[in-house]
């Protein structure tokens, strides 16, 4: 049931018979536990209980020793399943071990309070605002199933809504400089001839995540079989008609996504090798997933290249900070609103959600063929030609 009292404060309860006598097991508090997460723990502890065991026993000794860092180890490992790739599942335990750890790591998860998170975030929540934000989730998160498993009770102190958000200034309002460098369209032509210029397959991977203004990971871990390189049914048209189909579970999304690919595009993959019993498009050179780093590298080698030279090479024109791969993302959003796209067809080309849900549950299309018309100019665009509208009609001089 949920027991809600009288100052508002909620909580699910569990009505039981344990060794012949009624009892009652609290569940933990919405919303940071879910129902079906009380219920789940509701149906572990009846099978306990039938089977002779006292979970309300066991629940009050977990309580006893349970610390943030042990309870870290096992929330961990418990949420493995969640996680999309390696990077993520390393990025969630640095963030844990290198702010949380030192100051919640021996100290019970039954004690931690409110005051003891704001010592976790307060040093770092105006200077490195994305990561403290991540890092109170995350938090939120180890101390959310300490909860359910028993070996604490009452609210989150890592909440935000009603809780953090009375303390800290929103993370929207503070950040400074977090978007990632972007390359000056000023620039773009310049950058794509100094890539072309350039061998390998991080080089090559690179060049296709600028003509898709795809994600680093969605590209990296590409295989041949999403890719339908077929061509039009209709006869009176031979234009390429391809397109990279990637599953949910690669999106960060968590929903498939399909990308036109242009001319350029399919001919980039017409001219990779293949690795015998590999399904990667860019693979590594010992074989598996090319490493985000490989992409990156050929950006930074790119940047040091030109400022041996004397030039300031690819800067964001905003932070001054040299350009990144994900950053091109950014590009390719400010080229398609300077030309006058429609911003939910960019948006979708970037796997973006757009509107309410209410809003995407109506709006099926993914504009696909008009998204092929929008990245071929986009191509053009990166070799440096101009754009040549469709609707110009010659006029025969006086």
């Amino acid at each position: 049931m949920l027991r809600v009292a009288k100052n508002g404060a909620k909580q699910w309860v569990q009505r039981i018979t344990i060794r012949g006598k009624r009892c009652e097991i609290g569940l933990g508090s919405p919303p940071a536990v879910s129902l079906a997460a009380a219920r789940k723990q509701a149906l572990e502890n009846r099978g306990k209980a039938m089977l002779g065991g006292d979970p309300l026993a066991d629940k009050r000794k977990a309580r006893e020793g349970m610390t943030f860092s042990d309870a870290v180890d096992k929330c961990l490992s418990a949420k493995l399943s969640e996680f999309r790739n390696e990077k993520h599942r390393k990025q969630w335990r640095s963030t844990l071990d290198t702010y949380a750890a030192p100051v919640l790591g021996q100290k019970l998860v039954s004690e931690i309070m409110v005051q003891d998170v704001l010592r976790v975030l307060d040093p770092i929540w105006m200077e490195k605002t994305e990561t403290a934000s991540r890092l109170r989730g995350r938090i939120e998160s180890v101390l959310s199933w300490a909860t359910v498993a028993g070996h604490r009770s009452g609210d989150n102190p890592a909440r935000w809504k009603g809780n953090l958000s009375e303390i800290l200034p929103k993370p929207a309002k503070v950040a400074k400089g977090n978007n990632q460098p972007a390359l000056a369209l000023a620039d773009v032509s310049r950058w794509w001839v100094d890539l072309g210029q350039r061998d390998g397959m991080a080089a090559r991977a690179l060049e296709f995540l600028a003509l898709t203004a795809a994600r680093s990971g969605e590209v990296r871990g590409m295989t041949w079989d999403e890719i339908d390189t077929g061509t039009s049914a209709t006869p009176a048209t031979s234009a390429t008609r391809a397109v990279w189909t990637i599953s949910a579970s690669r999106m960060k999304n968590g929903r498939p996504h399909r990308v036109p690919l242009t001319p350029e595009a399919v001919a980039l993959l017409a001219s990779l090798p293949r690795l015998n019993g590999s399904p990667n498009v860019f693979f590594a050179p010992r074989g598996g997933v090319l490493s985000d780093m490989s992409i990156s590298a050929v950006m930074r080698r790119m940047q040091a290249a030109q400022e041996k030279q004397g030039n300031e090479g690819y800067l964001d024109p905003a932070s001054k900070r040299p350009a990144v791969p994900h950053g091109l993302r950014s590009s390719f959003r400010q080229w398609a609103a300077e030309r006058g796209y429609p911003r939910d067809m960019a948006e979708i080309a970037l796997a973006h959600f757009i509107g309410s849900e209410v809003e995407r549950a109506y709006q099926r299309s993914d504009m696909l063929d008009r998204r092929r018309d929008m990245m071929t100019a986009w191509a053009s665009f990166l070799r440096g030609e101009a754009a040549r509208p469709d609707n110009v009609v010659k006029v025969a001089a006086f």
